[in-house]
């Protein structure tokens, strides 16, 4: 290990010596010169923020934007190139006959038709019996992983090789070479389309398995002609091919095979695009109820996933038409940017399931703040694994993003702001996780029944306030230092909004009076969610909600009713602490005294003594004893000190506890209202007096006996 280090370090000097000692050598330039020579194209100056270098990074990539016009002009002269190629091709005397040069051919293509065979046969017995091992009987994805890689990946990795030894013993040819460029791409074909449903298998579970089994049905074929097109592409233009057959008629050939994978690969994608998907919108039921966000994610990118592909293939055609030196390249970076496309995918599919998989009984025993802290660092690592597959991708079509960053004013000047903005999303994402944990925290009930903690109604007032309060607050500082990492003047913003709410508190002074109402109530602890109040404008009910402005109450008949807190003056709260169950009975003079108080008591008892009332009651029954004494009768007072809204319960089973025992009792009789007198008009007929006329007066009397009510 440590020679081979040493051995690094040697060639890194050589390498760098070697370029000083080039740039020394140059004819007629010294080397303080070649030194102090200034740039041709010195950095620009970058200002106004992440925006100001976006647009000079706009202005730079202009100017490097170079279109070739005289295209049709570069293709007929590359066309009459290789028609001459193939003439000379033809007609070119050789040492060896053209029977020989295709007996080279027949032969490497026999060995890797045969070697294929043997191990296809192999493989697929192979795959057969370990699918009778009882681990895989019932593990229908490792059986159909097993019938991918043995009889298709595995050989297509053997086969190629022991070709390319057996063309050492053969001369160099035409028929050869063009043998072994059909082996490498028949292999890389069979290959790239098992490796492909090779991953789409591992996804052969639940609801899912109608869309892997479209996949697997009608993708094959496209998969192996993408990647034999595109291998045979690669293969024409290597330099041994070239050299003997010619490198006009080698590259256009190799750009007609490109843009037919092209072709291909954007029909496959364009004939899969419900079954994948379907494969990433799918998700278990507890998952899409626990995670609406993520579902709602998964489908809008399950309706655009396409589209991006799509775009990618238009470039790699239009690429690989234009005449340059590096076209046959395009092709190759599209086939590595689909396979990181799918390899992140898988990935993230698997940190999913990592962060997921826990049960319920560990989640349940697990602190609130570990749990959201997990989910923390899912999302990061989630975001990292983006930033990651943005810069592979750049890398792929020869565009660094850290090097970008490093290596001119303009990077530098976006990835700080980047970096400052992400810092700013990432700590106040924190402090609110923190926060918004610690009320959630305060606000759950205990989770064990003999638990006495409990928290109070003014806990459950407050707290959901205070939690809307820093999110507020947590978000305009948010958006504030963004805009100013942004380069945007955030200065008129704030004098805009001073003078804005200036002028909202003038207008507004009723808005301003009940808000610090409200304040100053929630703080006093006047009144809590749940409580039964009654306020001076006539309006009582239980209270459902606390606004930052009004006050919600729903009566005893159902209604809703939304009151400012401005308008409270007075406010009569009736569920605070405990409360009274009045009693007040009258009963007749002839009842006997002594029997009606037993009989209070009795009640009393039976209350006290009865297993859902009992529960309401903060002590035993007072008994006052004779209030009063008017014409209806003798009254007596007693009282129950009951829990705050218990005392309607406690005063409805009283009463009719007591009527039971009043009526069974001989002796007690509750009193009746005094008869009133009644004057009622009576029309006397007296006898007619000798004149004929009837007496002009009628008498008025009180009835003999007096009615009852």
């Amino acid at each position: 290990m440590f020679k081979f280090k040493t051995a690094i370090l040697l060639g890194a000097l050589l390498i760098l010596g070697s370029n000083e000692l080039e740039a020394v050598a140059l004819p007629g330039v010294p080397a303080a010169a070649t030194a102090t020579t200034p740039l041709a194209h010195p950095e620009p100056l970058v200002q106004g923020g992440l925006l100001g270098a976006i647009s000079s990074s706009i202005d730079q990539v202009q100017g490097k934007l170079d279109l070739n016009e005289d295209l049709l002009d570069a293709w007929r002269l590359r066309a009459d190139r290789a028609a001459v190629e193939v003439d000379q091709l033809v007609n070119h005397p050789s040492s060896r006959s053209s029977w020989s040069v295709a007996g080279d051919f027949l032969l490497l293509s026999g060995v890797w038709i045969g070697v294929f065979a043997l191990l296809w046969l192999l493989g697929g017995l192979l795959a057969k019996r370990l699918c009778q091992n009882r681990l895989l009987l019932t593990r229908e994805r490792g059986q159909a992983l097993l019938g991918y890689v043995l009889p298709y990946t595995v050989p297509a990795l053997i086969s190629l090789p022991l070709t390319l030894y057996v063309s050492h013993f053969l001369q160099v040819s035409a028929g050869r070479a063009l043998a072994l460029c059909f082996a490498y791409a028949t292999s890389s074909g069979i290959f790239a389309a098992s490796l492909l449903l090779s991953l789409v298998v591992l996804f052969n579970a639940g609801h899912k398995r109608r869309a892997v089994q479209i996949i697997r049905r009608y993708s094959p074929r496209p998969l192996f002609l993408m990647g034999f097109l595109v291998a045979l592409s690669d293969g024409l233009t290597s330099p041994q091919i070239a050299r003997l057959l010619g490198g006009n008629l080698t590259s256009s050939v190799a750009v007609f095979t490109g843009v037919a994978a092209s072709v291909t690969f954007g029909i496959l994608v364009i004939k899969m695009r419900r079954p994948v998907a379907h494969l990433i919108s799918i998700l278990p039921l507890a998952q899409r109820l626990s995670q609406p966000a993520l579902r709602e994610m998964l489908r809008i990118f399950s309706g655009l996933w396409y589209w991006p592909i799509l775009l990618m293939v238009l470039v790699s055609v239009i690429n690989l038409i234009g005449i340059g030196d590096d076209n046959q390249k395009v092709l190759r970076c599209a086939l590595f940017t689909t396979v990181l496309l799918i390899a992140t995918v898988f990935l993230s599919t698997s940190l999913h399931h990592l962060f997921k998989s826990r049960s319920e009984l560990a989640v349940r025993r697990s602190s609130a703040y570990k749990e959201r802290f997990i989910s923390l660092s899912h999302a990061l690592l989630r975001i990292a694994l983006a930033i990651v597959f943005i810069d592979v991708l750049g890398r792929i079509w020869g565009v660094s993003l850290f090097e970008f960053a490093v290596s001119n004013a303009v990077g530098r000047a976006i990835s700080d702001s980047l970096s400052r903005i992400g810092l700013i999303f990432l700590v106040t994402w924190m402090v609110w996780v923190v926060l918004d944990t610690a009320i959630q925290e305060a606000l759950k009930p205990p989770v064990s029944k003999r638990s006495t903690r409990q928290p109070s109604t003014r806990v459950k007032t407050i707290l959901p306030l205070l939690r809307n309060a820093i999110k507020i607050v947590l978000v305009v500082i948010c958006a504030i230092t963004t805009m100013a990492n942004l380069g945007i003047n955030v200065a008129p913003f704030l004098a805009g909004a001073g003078v804005v709410g200036l002028a909202i508190g003038f207008g507004s002074q009723q808005l301003v009076q009940d808000v610090i109402t409200g304040l100053f109530i929630i703080i006093e602890d006047t009144l809590s969610i749940g409580d039964w109040v009654v306020l001076d404008s006539g309006h009582a009910g239980t209270v459902e909600g606390l606004t930052i402005r009004t006050l919600r109450l729903r009566d005893g008949k159902g209604f809703v009713h939304s009151v400012p807190f401005g308008q409270i003056k007075a406010v009569t709260n009736q569920s605070r602490q405990f409360a009274y169950a009045f009693f007040s009975v009258q009963f007749t003079y002839d009842t006997d005294v002594d029997k009606a108080i037993e009989l209070i008591r009795e009640a009393g008892d039976s209350i006290r003594d009865d297993a859902f009332l009992k529960y309401n009651l903060q002590g035993s029954l007072d008994v006052f004893g004779v209030d009063k004494m008017d014409l209806n009768g003798v009254v007596l007072t007693a009282q129950f000190r009951t829990v705050s809204g218990g005392q309607y319960a406690v005063s409805r089973a009283f009463n009719q506890r007591l009527k039971k025992l009043v009526d069974n009792s001989p002796w007690v009789h509750f009193a009746q209202t005094y008869p009133q007198q009644v004057l009622m008009p009576r029309q006397a007929v007296e006898p007619l007096q000798s004149d004929g006329l009837a007496s002009e007066h009628s008498s008025v009397f009180l009835p003999d006996q007096p009615r009852t009510q």
